[in-house]
């Protein structure tokens, strides 16, 4: 079934090695799960006992998930407790070395894996811009950023050279996970093979090279930037760098640490390969536990210069404008108010970070944390917002079990026998999952309608 091409080009690339990548098709993909530690830490997630898991090597938060479990069908799924992602799809995004307080642009960014890694390194500090060009997947963007919790993220839906007009040498580390040929996922995906062809993978190299560039003129003196595909294609993937450092001659590319199972970069499958292409990374199925991929780490020389965007900073709102949802929050939640500014979308209210850029003229589906709506004369939570919050942080919550947690996710009422009134967070095994509405003995659920699914009796 694979394309008859592109088995041709790989058994003369590989040489000895075909036989043992050829053999890599035959046996199943495995499935992986990346704990969040915006919400848990992987030791406190293992000792929970959830899954069978294995941990992926290059990364400390990453694992194999073994047997038939459906994790993807959990209540701790839709707490944002862990993000299913295919194991090597987690490397490019440790070696980007996101840190507290970065500005961290993932320009590629749906369906959010990386975007929600990102943020977990980021532990909430500083300011990450995670963008998508397609407008259907930019939506399913920002819906993993809210599941995930996370609050200092903006999600854009533009295009790389209008982004990089307002942002010019504003990002410290960006991510550049392009779109490709996809021949590292034929073994999960169909689709992907059956769409494969010679010429789209010379569109796909064309296409790379105008997202780097607008990429590099994002990204400070001195910064960071992460170039991967899922791609065996070299045109793509060492070709791609090779072109981008020739073009830009303050770009160097930077060694990598080689993990278990890489193989670095191939110079001899290109034309004019760049110096050090051979510190790249190639993840190959019938060398680690995971598909294929390829990632390049990309340094640009020069002394730390911060910019500060077109259009300057954000400016909140004066406290007389969130009003409603300061006495929400003296009601309902504890610890004082989060640090950040506040910004109004219509009848919307968001928490946006402070300092962050202003974003005039730019697409924007998620200025940062959605707080809530308006309505007469009171304010509503979002779902949002509770899944942003820890059970510490609120007055009045209603820990489910697991089976309670599901008929939740559902949209059934659930009956309680609480002293409680109105809002309160409901939780599962420790973990926030949502918004109910107590009035006597029922709690009326506040889950979304448009994010509830129907349990069988396994998870």
């Amino acid at each position: 079934m694979l394309p008859k091409l592109f088995l041709e080009r790989m058994k003369k690339l590989l040489g000895e090695e075909y036989p043992a990548f050829l053999e890599a098709f035959s046996m199943e993909n495995r499935r992986g799960l990346r704990v969040n530690t915006i919400k848990a830490d992987a030791a406190s997630f293992l000792e929970g006992g959830y899954f069978p898991l294995e941990r992926v090597p290059w990364t400390k938060d990453g694992f194999y998930v073994e047997g038939a479990d459906k994790p993807g069908k959990s209540p701790l799924h839709a707490a944002g407790v862990y993000y299913m992602q295919e194991p090597s799809a987690m490397a490019p995004a440790v070696f980007l070395e996101a840190h507290s307080g970065d500005r961290v642009l993932d320009l590629c960014a749906a369906p959010g894996g990386k975007t929600t890694q990102l943020a977990a390194a980021m532990q909430g500090e500083g300011i990450l811009v995670s963008n998508e060009i397609h407008p259907a997947r930019a939506q399913i963007l920002s819906e993993n950023v809210e599941r995930m919790g996370l609050r200092n993220v903006i999600v854009t839906n533009e295009t790389p050279e209008r982004l990089a007009a307002v942002f010019t040498g504003y990002f410290d580390k960006i991510l550049v996970d392009a779109p490709c040929s996809g021949e590292g996922m034929f073994r999960k995906s169909e689709e992907a093979y059956g769409e494969w062809s010679v010429e789209n993978i010379a569109l796909c190299a064309k296409r790379q090279g105008g997202i780097l560039d607008c990429a590099a003129k994002m990204l400070r003196a001195g910064g960071r930037m992460v170039y991967s595909t899922c791609t065996f294609a070299p045109e793509e993937d060492e070709g791609t760098v090779s072109r981008f450092l020739e073009r830009h001659p303050d770009f160097s590319i930077e060694p990598v640490q080689q993990g278990e199972g890489f193989w670095c970069g191939q110079g001899k499958w290109v034309e004019n390969p760049a110096d050090g292409v051979e510190n790249t990374v190639r993840l190959m199925p019938h060398r680690i536990k995971g598909e294929g991929h390829y990632f390049a780490v990309l340094h640009r020389a020069g002394e730390c210069v911060l910019a500060k965007g077109r259009n300057g900073t954000e400016k909140g709102l004066p406290a007389q404008e969130y009003g409603l949802f300061s006495a929400f929050r003296e009601q309902y939640l504890s610890g004082g108010a989060a640090r950040g500014i506040y910004l109004r979308y219509g009848e919307q209210l968001y928490l946006g970070m402070e300092g962050m850029p202003a974003l005039k003229g730019i697409r924007v589906l998620r200025p940062g944390l959605h707080l809530g709506t308006f309505k007469k004369n009171r304010f509503e939570p979002s779902h949002a917002l509770a899944l942003a919050l820890k059970p510490e942080t609120v007055k009045q919550k209603v820990n489910l079990t697991f089976a309670e947690a599901e008929r939740y996710i559902e949209g059934q009422t659930i009956s309680v026998n609480t002293q409680a009134k109105g809002w309160c967070l409901v939780c599962v095994a420790g973990y926030s999952l949502g918004w109910g509405k107590i009035t006597g003995t029922v709690m009326k659920n506040h889950y979304p309608k448009g994010l509830r699914i129907t349990f069988r009796s396994e998870l």
